[in-house]
């Protein structure tokens, strides 16, 4: 690097020696510095990104776990008259798949409008990317079932006398 540093100040000198030579940097280099703001950007939204949808799901789990508890009694009923403990999972899920249904009637159209609104900071791609829609989609769809599964195997697994002796 030093020696093309050299080699470049002595093309210069004898093509123009009025010309000064200050603050040789590569193109990489210099590209690499422009770029830099949008990177550290890029990664900041990616960790806001993930950082929100953690907080969705553990307000998910929180709300359906809430539900659940809320429902304790109900659900002993129900065991105790003889519902297997997969139905009482798929009643459970059931009310899982409502909320994702909705959160999807909602939020899609949000995601298109805000998208629209986003597009000159969307470096490499369109704004309705299928493949990334797709995949933001299979994530949300898997964590909010995952959410609401992991009380749906608690309620399933209430022993009906401790549910019926709780109110």
């Amino acid at each position: 690097m030093a020696r093309a540093r050299v080699v470049v100040r002595a093309v210069v000198r004898r093509a123009d020696p009025r010309v000064p030579v200050t603050r040789m940097r590569t193109q990489t280099r210099e590209i690499e510095q422009t770029l830099n703001q949008e990177i550290i950007f890029a990664r900041l939204c990616t960790a806001f990104a993930i950082l929100a949808l953690l907080m969705a799901c553990i307000g998910l789990y929180g709300t359906m776990a809430f539900s659940v508890a809320r429902r304790t009694n109900e659900i002993g009923v129900r065991l105790a008259l003889g519902a297997g403990a997969s139905g009482i999972r798929r009643m459970v899920l059931r009310e899982t798949l409502v909320i994702i249904a909705a959160g999807l009637a909602v939020g899609m159209p949000l995601t298109f409008a805000a998208a629209r609104l986003l597009k000159g900071q969307l470096f490499g791609l369109e704004p309705h990317d299928p493949t990334t829609m797709l995949l933001a989609l299979v994530v949300l769809v898997t964590v909010t079932t995952l959410a609401g599964y992991v009380p749906a195997r608690r309620a399933s697994r209430v022993d009906p006398m401790i549910a019926l002796r709780c109110e």
